[in-house]
């Protein structure tokens, strides 16, 4: 008998659905929606903050969730129990970003009749990604799809890598995970934008994203900005750079003044370590070298952001 899914973590939804085994899932979280079919799978899991708030709105309810020490998301335990699963897909790396590995350990305390297995996904940079695939591969039952999964997608790396690795000068990037108050993406993304052929200026690989001051973008002064808020898809990322066009201190970046600002869809690519992260590589080098490489979702997953100064809304135009 197959094995019967329940995802609690879009990246693991999408590694399952690239593996082939899509009819395997029998329920997702409330963020899955990629393969776009997957939204007709009942949802296990709801958010307790407002998503649709403003950025700075929705960093004020993180951060009162941590000090009350609430949980973000809630775990629908009777759809759970009713979807019988076999496995239960979830990640330990982000207490934010999705049903923590404790929550659901409260939750299965009490499940009614056999306890799932649990596969816990912890991808902190591409090496965990491609161990994540195998593991999960190995989970449900597609041990023998897995090597050929694993080889297109390394395949793609190796594709920019070739163009990459010899270069002499190298674009200084800063990669914008929140923006208000300002986070510098962390985790994979300095490894992209490393293989992309920039150079990071802030966030270590393999490490949480972090803090960033204003006063030290504006030290650095990057080349390239690219705005990857996490949650936010294209559209409101372009919304949400208004933020960003207000700080009086914006206009004064070089990437602003010389066009070398980018928005993107963060939800989709950037924030989810699953098989998208690819596509991600592929969209910081076609940003940083778009000479040499190009990208079939300019204007779908990422897109210019322009100062106009005719604009009466801070110079925001997508």
């Amino acid at each position: 008998m197959p094995v019967r899914v329940v995802s609690l973590v879009p990246s693991s939804t999408e590694i399952v659905c690239a593996l082939g085994r899509r009819a395997q899932l029998v329920g997702r979280s409330h963020e899955c929606d990629f393969p776009p079919d997957v939204r007709s799978l009942p949802a296990c899991s709801s958010a307790r903050l407002d998503s649709a708030a403003a950025s700075a709105a929705i960093d004020q309810q993180v951060k009162a969730a941590a000090h009350e020490n609430t949980p973000l998301y809630e775990i629908d335990a009777a759809q759970l129990a009713a979807l019988r699963p076999d496995l239960i897909l979830t990640q330990g790396q982000c207490g934010v970003c999705a049903v923590s590995p404790a929550d659901l350990e409260k939750t299965l305390a009490q499940f009614p009749g056999p306890r799932p297995r649990v596969v816990t996904s912890q991808t902190a940079r591409i090496a965990d990604l491609w161990k994540d695939i195998a593991s999960i591969g190995q989970a449900i039952g597609a041990a023998d799809e897995t090597p050929e999964l694993l080889s297109r997608l390394k395949n793609r790396v190796v594709d920019v890598l070739q163009k990459t690795c010899a270069m002499t000068s190298r674009r200084t990037v800063a990669c914008l995970e929140w923006l208000d108050p300002l986070m510098a993406a962390g985790n994979w993304m300095p490894e992209l934008v490393d293989f992309a052929g920039g150079t990071n200026l802030f966030g270590a690989a393999g490490q949480h994203s972090d803090w960033l001051p204003w006063p030290e973008l504006l030290e650095k002064d990057p080349e390239v900005i690219v705005l990857m808020p996490c949650g936010f898809d294209l559209a409101r990322t372009r919304r949400e750079a208004a933020t960003l066009a207000r700080h009086p201190d914006w206009r004064k970046l070089r990437a602003v003044k010389s066009n070398g600002v980018f928005v993107t869809d963060g939800n989709g690519y950037f924030n989810r370590p699953g098989p998208r992260l690819v596509d991600s590589l592929e969209i910081l080098a076609s940003i940083l070298w778009p000479r040499l490489f190009s990208s079939e979702l300019e204007n779908k997953g990422w897109g210019k952001w322009t100062l106009d100064p005719r604009s009466p809304n801070h110079g925001l135009r997508g």
